[in-house]
């Protein structure tokens, strides 16, 4: 099973990012998951995908409704499709502690309870706070992920910020509590790809996200961290995840440009590992050509627009 942990699908066009075009919803953000993205010979496709809104439309606009029913509104839209196509999407719930602490961790206890989530976002650079030092902002939502073992997605990889050992603090005050450094700490402002790495080294509770890394560093991480530190993410969209994919497929190979991993290995990249910190069952790769094509038929949920 392939596991997608950072997918942004929308009903509006997102207010930071602007992307062109009409917004990408669901039914689209599910046709680009079933790709088929050919994978060492076999037809595969991203089978389930955390979802989450695009971070600029968590933020405080005029007419929005405040505290709790404004979290709400803005998780509006995840929350349904983690309803209407529950064998494909799981809800990763945005923290913005701007809307008041207690009221987002409230909100998160009950996207857990109402509609099973099983991540939380944190963006500090979206959202303007420095997260080694609004602890405050930051502690009534990881007590929730340490009660209900939910999974904490960081972005990083820009300043002010997200830079990621400015989490330090919150990682190592909640270690029960699991956080993945979202982009393996590259994005716009800057690569920090090695404090990534050695904070998954270093802290058992740390993780890091494939998407964003350069492949030849891929490669040099995966050979000394541990196997289960690596999880698979795209941020799509804008971001086509054939080529995340691919990045990952290539450690197969012969070194220097792999590793010579088996399949096994690499399914545990592609989704395993993440599925087995949220208790998912973990899968075995396609045997052959046949069960990969009858994967893709058995569990292929039709979108109104495929249909």
């Amino acid at each position: 099973m392939i596991i997608d942990t950072h997918l942004h699908p929308t009903n509006l066009v997102d207010e930071a990012w602007r992307h062109t075009g009409t917004p990408f919803n669901g039914e689209r953000m599910i046709q680009l998951m079933d790709g088929p993205y050919m994978i060492n010979g076999k037809p595969r496709r991203i089978d389930m995908g955390f979802i989450q809104p695009p971070p600029g439309n968590t933020g405080y606009r005029d007419g929005n409704r405040r505290g709790r029913e404004g979290i709400r509104d803005y998780m509006a839209y995840i929350a349904e499709l983690t309803q209407k196509y529950p064998d494909r999407f799981i809800g990763n719930f945005t923290y913005n502690p701007r809307w008041g602490p207690e009221n987002g961790a409230a909100e998160l206890e009950f996207h857990i309870k109402e509609y099973g989530f099983k991540m939380v976002k944190l963006h500090a650079n979206m959202h303007g706070y420095r997260p080694d030092r609004a602890l405050d902002w930051l502690r009534p939502a990881m007590k929730v992920c340490a009660k209900y073992n939910i999974v904490v997605l960081i972005h990083t990889g820009d300043g002010p910020y997200t830079i990621p050992t400015m989490f330090y603090p919150i990682i190592r005050e909640f270690p029960m509590v699991n956080f993945i450094i979202g982009h393996f700490g590259i994005q716009t402002g800057g690569n920090y790809s090695f404090e990534a790495f050695w904070m998954a080294m270093d802290t058992p509770n740390v993780y890091c996200e494939s998407g964003w890394c350069f492949q030849s560093r891929i490669v040099e991480f995966a050979k000394q961290l541990p196997r289960d530190k690596i999880v698979f993410g795209t941020d799509s969209p804008p971001n086509e995840p054939g080529m995340w994919l691919r990045e990952l497929e290539v450690l197969c190979s012969a070194p220097p440009q792999g590793l010579g991993i088996d399949e096994d290995h690499l399914e545990d990249y592609l989704g395993n590992n993440i599925a087995r910190l949220v208790g998912i069952e973990p899968t075995k790769p396609p045997k052959d050509l046949a069960e990969a094509e009858l994967r893709l038929k058995s569990t292929y949920v039709q979108t109104a627009e495929a249909a």
